[in-house]
């Protein structure tokens, strides 16, 4: 996974989320829940390369930062929850897909109990 629209088109396939262009610049998209609307992954150009935006679990932030160069502390977010991934084709597709997955999982809202028992 090297270009934008893969990165989009990845996210697209997991349930219950949209694209949106939040800050009126195509440059910038955010994928977000339906029910919650929040953001698991920002996505956009930068210094000639695309870059993903992930939340991460902090015992896992520094593994995927230590594995791959191209994992770094997230840019414009808080650097203890979120990893920037630049898709420089130096991270294997599993991998890129793993750490959006695990930023939908870690940014899903909490589901509701249906009544009391």
């Amino acid at each position: 996974m090297t270009t934008r629209r893969e990165a989009i088109d990845y996210c697209l396939t997991l349930d219950g989320v949209f694209e949106d262009y939040p800050f009126h610049d195509p440059n910038w998209c955010v994928i977000r829940h339906q029910d919650s609307r929040k953001v698991f992954a920002w996505i956009f150009n930068k210094d000639g390369l695309v870059w993903v935006n992930v939340k991460c679990d902090p015992q896992w932030r520094d593994v995927w930062r230590q594995a791959f160069a191209s994992v770094i502390p997230a840019y414009h977010l808080n650097k203890e929850h979120w990893n920037s991934i630049i898709l420089d084709g130096s991270v294997p597709q599993a991998d890129v897909k793993r750490m959006i997955c695990e930023s939908y999982d870690l940014t899903a809202g909490k589901k509701k109990r249906g009544g009391k028992k």
